[in-house]
């Protein structure tokens, strides 16, 4: 299974009233429910692909530690390219899509709207997360039958 994921709104809570926490590594601790949704999706076949606007701030084993430190383990991670054309996140999404044509099962987990728009055979695997609450297991439920 191939997870696109966000981190803020989706790992991290956005509370626009309360400063997420930084643990000793320098990035925000991630939301307990969240960690426990994340970890019902990953298996030992999952690749975990960031779509945060962080992912250019850390090396994929800095990514891995930093997942590690919250309670998940990634063995397969990976990141989009670097943002440099300042593309909403559906298109970021649409180009990777575009660029490689894979038939594993995937889902993509932000807390962004603009992936409402995405074309109906993307939208489907689309988990929308409100920013405030984060990913929970709730929002995973129905999304399972594609792992």
């Amino acid at each position: 299974m191939l997870i696109f994921l966000d981190i803020d709104g989706v790992m991290v809570s956005a509370k626009s009233w309360q400063s997420p926490e930084l643990l000793q590594d320098g990035f925000f601790a991630f939301n307990n429910k969240a960690v426990v949704a994340l970890r019902k999706l990953i298996n030992g076949n999952a690749t975990v692909m960031l779509t945060t606007s962080h992912k250019a701030k850390y090396s994929i084993s800095e990514w891995k530690n930093i997942f590690k430190a919250r309670g998940i383990e990634i063995n397969k991670l990976d990141t989009l390219k670097t943002n440099s054309a300042e593309l909403s996140r559906k298109d970021e999404i649409l180009n990777w899509f575009n660029a490689n044509k894979t038939k594993e099962n995937f889902v993509i987990i932000d807390d962004d709207k603009s992936l409402n728009d995405l074309p109906k055979d993307l939208k489907q695997h689309l988990i929308l997360t409100r920013s405030f609450v984060g990913l929970t297991e709730d929002d995973i439920q129905n999304k399972i039958a594609f792992a």
